[in-house]
């Protein structure tokens, strides 16, 4: 029996139907299918100002034939009841409910209607296929967060069962949860790993200390795909090595939609069946491939709730081989609030610098993991999990590089605590700024 397929139908997720809108819409010419994204960006536009009082009030200067006219929307927005943002015929009770993690600091409650949320799922099968991935046959070691109130618990647990995958908590990254991982694998036929960035690469450390690759130890083991975290290149390289298979990157969210998926040229391929992806300048002019600018994302088929022209809080770039059909994300650059201000007036993004630091602060594998946490213009702590204290000389060459990247007259101090806060999802923000 099909459980996962099972589970989204009960739940009342078409996915059957959903799975055959998506084949259509991959088996469109180029010019046909250029012609479905412009169709669709009118629909979805006029739907919600004809049906949905939060848009038709937001929305005045849109003119569904001239995109630019389309107002930018933010997470801002839409922090307000949800009741308030649902379209006409459509309430809590027949539509998906959720609440984004709360990464981008703008924590909000928002809604899809079940058709919508039924492509967003036939999406990612279709991405994770492309690896071997069946989410009802194969078997997923799976590392999430998960709530700890015993309804919530109990919920994800079960949802765990029907998904033929196996949980571990990234609230314990300690040596014994690793170590009682490990013997989990030792006994489970994993195809897969799927989870947040930070712990697996925690999990590879791990693996790393103790000489272990962990397809020696679990043969079944096909890829690892992580995701809601910044996977940064000398991690990619560990986590491969220790695991012993290809590593996949993938970048969603919650309100939206499964975003880019790594494929198998190695190219970040963004959706471009449910989603309209532009690059915006800061006046909303959308840049050309290869420029830098904010993401900003369409949602075509969420009739339930409007998220039109609505930029994530991602800065990102397009590849120049990038096309209608297949847009490639050439890089990822993080959050427009993980930005760093500093005294001259200077504004760096707040995972350069981390980048920075992570080269100088892992050389000796000491650390296990670190943040950075901007306190005022001209001052940063750097809080880390180490074995052993850092060393002053250590300390001194970290200050030395971010000095030279950032600007002179910075301060940084150092605060060596025994796990780091994480978000209520599990997901660690690498960077924050707290002045901004």
């Amino acid at each position: 029996m099909r459980l996962f397929d099972f589970s989204l139908k009960i739940n009342g997720f078409d996915i059957d139907e959903a799975k055959s809108i998506l084949s259509k819409i991959q088996a469109l010419e180029n010019a046909e299918f250029n012609s479905y994204v412009d169709t669709k960006k009118k629909e979805i536009i006029a739907f919600h100002l004809q049906h949905n009082s939060f848009y038709e009030s937001f929305g005045k200067t849109a003119n569904f034939n001239d995109w630019s006219s389309v107002p930018i929307m933010t997470k801002r927005h839409l922090q307000q009841p949800l009741d308030q943002r649902l379209s006409d015929a459509y309430s809590s009770k027949n539509v998906y409910v959720n609440k984004t993690s709360g990464s981008s600091g703008d924590p909000f409650i928002f809604a899809k209607d079940k058709k919508c949320h039924a492509l967003t799922w036939a999406v990612i099968m279709n991405r994770f296929s492309w690896f071997n991935i069946d989410f009802n046959v194969s078997k997923q070691a799976r590392f999430y967060g998960i709530p700890l109130d015993k309804k919530g618990h109990f919920k994800e647990r079960l949802k765990d069962w029907f998904s033929n995958r196996y949980r571990f908590s990234v609230f314990d990254l300690s040596d014994t949860a690793f170590e009682n991982a490990l013997e989990k694998f030792k006994t489970s036929r994993f195809e897969y790993i799927n989870g947040y960035t930070s712990s697996i690469v925690q999990f590879a450390k791990y693996l790393k200390r103790n000489n272990i690759v962990l397809k020696n130890i679990c043969s079944s083991l096909g890829v690892c795909i992580v995701t809601s975290e910044m996977l940064f290149d000398d991690d990619k390289s560990m986590l491969e090595t220790q695991f012993g298979v290809p590593v996949i990157n993938e970048y969603g969210a919650s309100e939206l939609d499964l975003i880019a998926f790594q494929n198998k040229n190695n190219e970040w391929q963004l959706n471009s069946e449910t989603l309209y992806i532009e690059i915006l300048d800061k006046n909303d002019n959308v840049l050309p491939y290869g420029e830098e600018g904010r993401v900003v994302i369409t949602s075509l088929y969420n009739k339930a709730h409007p998220f039109i022209r609505y930029d994530i809080g991602d800065i990102g770039i397009l590849s120049e081989k990038s096309t209608v059909r297949k847009p490639i994300l050439k890089k990822l650059i993080g959050r427009t609030n993980d930005v760093a201000i500093l005294p001259s007036g200077k504004k760096a993004a707040g995972l350069t610098f981390y980048y920075i630091t992570k080269s100088v602060i892992e050389d000796n594998g000491n650390v296990s993991e670190f943040i950075i946490e901007q306190t005022a213009l001209d001052h940063f702590i750097i809080k880390y999990v180490s074995r052993e204290t850092l060393s002053s000389n250590k300390k001194e060459r970290i200050v030395k590089a971010m000095k030279r990247y950032l600007e002179p007259g910075i301060t940084i101090s150092f605060d060596r605590v025994n796990r780091l806060n994480r978000l209520k999802s599990g997901k660690l923000k690498q960077f924050t700024s707290h002045i901004n």
